[in-house]
């Protein structure tokens, strides 16, 4: 198996990003997301989202969420924007218009929700992800994509 790393991910498929978070320690996860990668790693994952959107999961859904994955060096945390709209899906690392929904979680969290290890539902109750705005579109939120599993 791949080592979790920014070059790794941008030479393997959803499914086997999944299985690679699944094979990785959270210990791993969060110490290479405390690093110089972070960023790298964070664009492959957010821009792989507008291709795993299902559109016909979301009907005549139109919604800006805001994803901030906290855990960056020195308590620093990114904010990347999805904007579905008219049938598709797009996504900035600038937040640029208001949020119906903002979604914050650590990043080891943030991957076992984008790879389908981990229940969100769970994760929300359990304090993990914080939700802001509409927690409806909220438990949406994961049938809106074709998430891998690993």
């Amino acid at each position: 198996m791949t080592d979790f790393n920014a070059e790794s991910l941008a030479s393997i498929g959803p499914k086997e990003f999944a299985q690679l978070v699944k094979a990785t320690p959270d210990s791993k996860l969060a110490e290479v997301m405390g690093g110089d990668s972070r960023t790298k790693i964070l664009d492959e994952v957010f821009n792989r989202m507008p291709a795993l959107f299902r559109p016909e999961k979301a009907g005549n859904t139109s919604a800006v969420i805001h994803w901030a994955i906290t855990g960056g060096a020195g308590g620093a945390s990114d904010t990347y924007e999805t904007v579905i709209e008219n049938g598709a899906c797009t996504v900035t690392n600038q937040a640029a218009r208001d949020p119906k929904l903002t979604m914050t979680m650590d990043p080891v969290t943030f991957f076992k929700v984008v790879s389908g290890d981990g229940n969100p539902m769970m994760m929300f109750m359990t304090g993990k992800i914080k939700a802001k705005g509409d927690l409806g579109l909220a438990a949406q939120v994961a049938k809106l994509f074709d998430i891998p599993r690993g």
